[in-house]
């Protein structure tokens, strides 16, 4: 049986700051079996693509003058966009969605998990345990050690582990506290701005952020899905990486529908001042780095607004941006251990997980929706836009969610996501993808463009 809460959409559009009039332009198709877990996950990713179909359709409701066309929500769709990177084909060729060394461990307490897709990841988590290069030696490592001790030792080197635990531990912890505290999307205007001018919408589909440019400083998931879903509602999208490390190919892939991707290291002066020309015409600017990672750039909220009045600035973390872990870098699977997740998923002796990256997937949804209806506010009173989210705040609003109710009567099974991929040619060869969720009347079906190769295009606006 899927599990729902009748309040998930209308909790996420409250936080969005959305008119509750608009709530009953959402319908609905509930599928069992999409997503199930014991948390309310297919909840969540219902509430998540919804709100942002909604947020869509309004703007394009204020750029056509016209109602605010209805939106659809299908279980499946969501279910297929929410396992996006699992459902990826690049000439018949699977991705590899997690390392080796990416997994739960056993510690003499209890259970850590690590995250060492990229290589530096890897190499320090190796380093903090004093080790070469051999799985075995790991495992016999941590079994020495206690959960947390292992996690404080790997996060020093430069690493990435997580102890797990309750959710009572993690409401007691520090941080846990400090991500209760925030909203599940924060919003505030940073400075004044002239109304920001939207041009009439035209021609089919309706792609409500047509004219908006976006640069995308994100990477992983949960930012680039937020960026992915502005391409497909007509954003010019440009990603902006620092040359080195080099993204994981297979995950820029799937997330790059839509969008351009360049590489700049700012660092460098020539690359700075391209960096900044790029800025000084961006409507929008999405970061995904820890809190004041860019902040040596000119990047902060506060100086962006000063130096770009009238933009929106984006940001997302893992953690918040307040308490003692706001500057540790972290990932969804990371966040499922720490808050409690993975122990509710478990089982006696052994911790779980969801049954998608739902953190990423429903944060970035957020996001984007939180983008579109801080430009449909800045057309009507001007400003400059600051909206935050992070992976542990939406975590905690999956563990508040009701899991009593099943949203309705199931059409049919979901068993074959069939019905929600699609096949294109790109320069990256024969892919096969999941369409996007976020669906209303007269909108786009599928992106405008494939990816193109990580770093491949130049850095400037089209």
């Amino acid at each position: 049986m899927t599990h729902t809460s009748p309040d998930a959409t209308r909790s996420a559009w409250t936080a969005l700051g959305g008119d509750p009039a608009l709530l009953p332009r959402i319908a609905s198709v509930t599928r069992d079996g999409a997503l199930p877990a014991r948390l309310p996950v297919i909840g969540l990713a219902r509430a998540c693509t919804g709100v942002c179909a909604l947020a869509a359709a309004e703007l394009t409701a204020r750029r056509t003058g016209r109602d605010v066309p209805r939106v659809l929500v299908d279980d499946g769709a969501v279910a297929t966009a929410f396992t996006s990177e699992r459902h990826l084909l690049v000439d018949g060729r699977a991705p590899v969605t997690f390392a080796p060394l990416s997994r739960f461990w056993r510690t003499a307490d209890g259970w850590v998990r690590t995250h060492a897709n990229y290589p530096h990841h890897r190499q320090a988590l190796l380093s903090a345990l004093g080790l070469a290069d051999a799985e075995e030696s790991v495992a016999a490592r941590l079994a020495e050690l206690p959960a947390t001790k292992a996690e404080d030792a790997v996060y020093a080197a430069g690493g990435l582990a997580v102890a797990l635990r309750t959710p009572g531990q993690w409401a007691a912890h520090p941080q846990g506290a400090a991500v209760a505290d925030q909203p599940l999307v924060h919003r505030e205007w940073l400075g004044p701005a002239p109304a920001r001018d939207l041009a009439p919408l035209t021609g089919s589909p309706a792609r409500p952020a047509d004219g908006l440019r976006v640069l995308d400083l994100t990477r992983v998931i949960a930012g680039p899905v937020a960026t992915r879903t502005l391409a497909l509602l007509g954003a010019d999208v440009l990603r902006v990486d620092p040359p080195r490390p080099a993204e994981l190919a297979d995950q820029h892939t799937d997330t790059g529908f839509g969008k351009r991707s360049a590489t700049l290291d700012l660092g460098d002066r020539t690359d700075r001042r391209v960096f900044d020309d790029l800025l000084s015409a961006a409507d929008v600017v999405v970061t995904g780095y820890r809190p004041g990672a860019l902040d040596r750039f000119g990047l902060s909220p506060q100086e962006l607004a000063a130096r770009r009045p009238g933009v929106v600035v984006a940001q997302l973390s893992a953690w918040g941006a307040a308490g003692p872990w706001a500057d540790r870098r972290g990932f969804d699977s990371l966040v499922q251990v720490a808050t409690g997740i993975a122990a509710v998923e478990g089982d006696p002796g052994r911790p779980g997980a969801l049954p998608a990256q739902a953190l990423d997937h429903g944060t970035g949804y957020l996001l984007a929706a939180a983008v579109l209806r801080t430009v449909t506010e800045q057309a009507s009173r001007g400003g400059t836009g600051y909206v935050r989210l992070a992976l542990a705040r939406t975590a905690a609003w999956l563990m508040s969610l009701d899991t009593a109710g099943s949203g309705g009567r199931a059409a049919e099974a979901y068993a074959d996501p069939a019905p929600w991929l699609a096949g294109t040619d790109s320069p990256l060869g024969r892919l096969r993808y999941a369409l996007p969720p976020v669906s209303f009347s007269g909108g786009p079906a599928n992106w405008a463009r494939p990816p193109g190769r990580w770093g491949g295009d130049r850095p400037d606006w089209r």
